[in-house]
């Protein structure tokens, strides 16, 4: 089953860590959507996001951190889910399906990233890791 943990944790932290990485190489990009999304800050919030999630996604990879890692996903994935995905504002029908889909997705792997939290801040097997070292002691 160790395998089976490694795989799904590599699968879940993919998402993240592309997303991460594309918050830097796409940063214009991003932060120009971001500003259209009303963001504060939108360009700061772009780094800090990018570094968050990366961060994030890379330490439920590796298993270094993992419970702060996936704190650190879901801090970032239910105001994202709000501010982003607002489907509930588009009159577009077509548009306001995507939106909903991207927002109930946001919430989802937000609920996974807390299951993530707890299982490692309370010490159960999350499968090989680089380290066994978790952040929260609970």
């Amino acid at each position: 089953m160790d395998i089976v943990l490694l795989i799904g944790r590599v699968l879940f932290a993919l998402l993240f860590i592309n997303s991460g990485i594309a918050h830097f190489t796409q940063r214009d990009a991003m932060s120009g959507y971001a500003q259209f999304k009303k963001v504060p800050a939108a360009k700061l919030m772009v780094l800090l996001s990018g570094f968050m999630i990366l961060l994030g996604g890379l330490f439920v990879a590796l298993g270094i951190y993992a419970d702060l890692g996936a704190l650190l996903l879901a801090i970032f994935l239910v105001p994202t889910a709000f501010m982003m995905h607002n489907f509930w504002t588009i009159q577009d029908a077509q548009a306001k399906q995507g939106e909903m889909i991207n927002f109930f997705k946001n919430l989802a792997l937000a609920g996974a990233a807390l299951v993530i939290f707890v299982l490692v801040a309370t010490g159960a097997d999350f499968g090989p890791s680089v380290t066994v070292d978790h952040f929260f002691d609970m």
